[in-house]
């Protein structure tokens, strides 16, 4: 009964409830006072075909008759009982089966159920909730960053502004609540003082508004925010942004440091001091065909080859294992040691060398084509952006106007000759289906695209594409190398560098017996000991100790496995 009680109390505070049961009550007070006027005139008619009922009777007839259940025990003799029952008869069908239902739907009902849904919408956290992560935005590349976040331990929670999404949301497995984004009394419900972090992911206008209404509430939380437009960095800032990226830019450069270069063969995608890891591609090289130890690159070089992808697929690399023109080596070693591994593939060429002249294709000219464009100008190679729209930022030299799945139009842009295309529409359907057309035109080329979402990266490896980056990924690495810096590193999709601290189940061990990589598929690339000192490749017979950090390299499900067996020593929202 309290509940009840509450309910019906919140119910009638509001204008539009109370309005709506106005239009309800005066809607039964016509329809009861037209079954009295019925009433009345059944005795009426009654009496002058000379037969006498009761008053109930009158009330019950006419309530048979106006809900069609016409029982026919009572009826009309007469012409004009018969039209009487006839009007009766059709205003009933129309009022009590028609209007009446609808009514009570529309001004009773409907919005009883919708005070419910807001009453079982949560609208605020418990006291005790902190280091938590609030996500701004339920778009999937939000989603995709809450779950990628759970992995290491984060509590995230999505703010919508909608009740029915925030319901989905929770049925689907989230914590969610519902409030509005320009209301600091939601941001202070939400815990942001004490929250680890606040991330926007919205439209730059809405991203502006948002991060200055959370930073009136506090001062000091970190509020990261994803931003399209050039000239809007500096307005999040002025908002009160902590950092700003730009997520599409830093896409299309990344996809842009994975084409091949004839003369520095491996690309550094990531440096712990020392330690560098560099990405470098098979194929035309002298590799082509020979085993790891074959080839003697640890020994000529000092890197070590600590990973192989092929098409998506991440191994560990055996010295039986036979290079193939589709694998992409990740190498970890010194600086120096990076520049040895490419004087080594750039001399004694087996393949036919690399054409310097040809200019990379890029399909599409939205935002991640255009930062990968600029990368490309900026380390001085020839390129080619095929769109079906001019763009004035592009020298008319190097814009080919036209669809990307015509011949003609990819023949003009030089499909024939190019090393490599770079495939960056914003549509993931889209670029599946040139995926596949460009690895049909030519089977040698290199083909790299973007992808939007995850779930889509292993359809296009397996549609012909050699590397795939995605821009949820790109999302998720940015702000877990906020939230613990240095922690993760993503070197390709689903392919992280990842450091974690030495804990109870690895003391003592010796690396080469810990069962690290036969148990979880991960590969150990560097140590720093107890003093400080960073150890690359360190000896197979190293002993653990507790408080070393390990540098391990793995795709998503060995890093998880890693944590599942040997402990996941801190998470993210605790800082280093």
């Amino acid at each position: 009964m309290k509940f009840l009680t509450s309910q019906i109390s919140l119910f009638m505070q509001q204008k539009s409830m109370r309005r709506n049961m106005g239009f309800l009550l005066r809607f039964i007070v016509m329809l009861l006072a037209l079954i009295a006027v019925y009433s009345i005139l059944f005795h009426y008619i009654m009496e002058y075909e000379q037969r006498s009922y009761s008053w109930v009777t009158g009330v019950y007839w006419t309530l048979t008759v106006m809900s069609t259940l016409g029982f026919g025990d009572i009826t009309f003799t007469s012409d004009l009982g018969r039209v009487f029952s006839i009007v009766v008869l059709l205003s009933g069908v129309l009022l009590l089966l028609i209007m009446l239902p609808f009514t009570f739907i529309q001004f009773f009902y409907a919005p009883w159920l919708e005070i419910q849904k807001k009453g079982h919408t949560p609208r605020s956290l418990p006291p005790e909730v902190k280091g938590h992560i609030i996500v701004v935005s339920p778009d999937p590349l939000a989603l995709n960053l809450v779950d990628d976040l759970k992995n290491y331990g984060a509590r995230c929670v999505i703010l919508s502004h909608d009740s029915q999404t925030t319901l989905d949301l929770l049925d689907q497995g989230y914590e969610a609540v519902a409030g509005e984004h320009d209301s600091g009394d939601v941001y202070r419900k939400l815990r942001l003082s004490a929250a680890a972090m606040m991330v926007v992911l919205d439209s730059d206008v809405r991203n502006t508004n948002i991060v200055f209404t959370a930073r009136d509430v506090d001062r000091h939380v970190p509020i990261v925010a994803g931003v399209q437009s050039d000239d809007a960095i500096d307005i999040l800032q002025l908002a009160g942004c902590s950092h700003v990226f730009q997520f599409h830019k830093l896409l299309g450069e990344a996809l842009a440091r994975r084409v091949l270069n004839g003369d520095a063969q491996s690309s550094v995608i990531s440096r712990f001091k020392e330690l560098a890891v560099a990405e470098a591609p098979v194929m035309r090289t002298r590799l082509v065909g020979k085993s790891l130890s074959e080839c003697g690159l640890r020994q000529l070089t000092g890197a070590n080859v600590v990973g192989l992808q092929e098409r998506g697929k991440f191994v560990l690399p055996t010295a039986t294992t036979r290079f193939t023109s589709t694998m992409v080596m990740v190498i970890a070693g010194t600086e120096a040691q990076i520049e040895a591994v490419n004087r080594l593939l750039a001399s004694g060429r087996t393949h036919q060398p690399l054409n310097e002249d040809a200019p990379v294709l890029i399909l599409g000219c939205g935002r991640v084509g255009l930062a990968a464009a600029q990368q490309l100008e900026a380390g001085g190679r020839q390129y080619r952006i095929v769109d079906k729209n001019v763009k004035r930022q592009i020298h008319p030299d190097r814009m080919i106007v036209g669809d990307a799945a015509d011949i003609d139009v990819l023949e003009k842009a030089g499909i024939r000759t190019a090393p490599s295309v770079i495939i960056t529409t914003h549509d993931d359907d889209t670029n599946i289906y040139l995926t596949l057309y460009c690895r049909r035109l030519r089977e040698d080329i290199q083909i790299i695209s973007r992808a939007t979402l995850d779930r889509n990266v292993g359809i296009l490896h397996a549609a012909g594409a050699d590397l795939v980056l995605s821009l949820a990924s790109m999302v998720t690495s940015s702000i877990i190398n906020l939230l613990a810096p240095g922690k993760v590193t993503m070197i390709n999709e689903g392919l992280n560098i990842f450091r974690s601290t030495v804990g109870k189940r690895l003391d003592g061990k010796e690396l080469m017996s810990s069962g690290i990589r036969s148990r979880t598929h991960c590969s150990v690339v560097a140590l720093r000991d107890a003093q400080g000192e960073l150890h690359i490749n360190p000896d197979p017979r190293h002993v653990f100790a507790a408080g070393e950090e390990i540098y391990l390299i793995g795709d998503s499900r060995a890093e998880r496995a890693f944590y599942e067996t040997f402990g996941l020593d801190d998470t993210l929202t605790e800082g280093e």
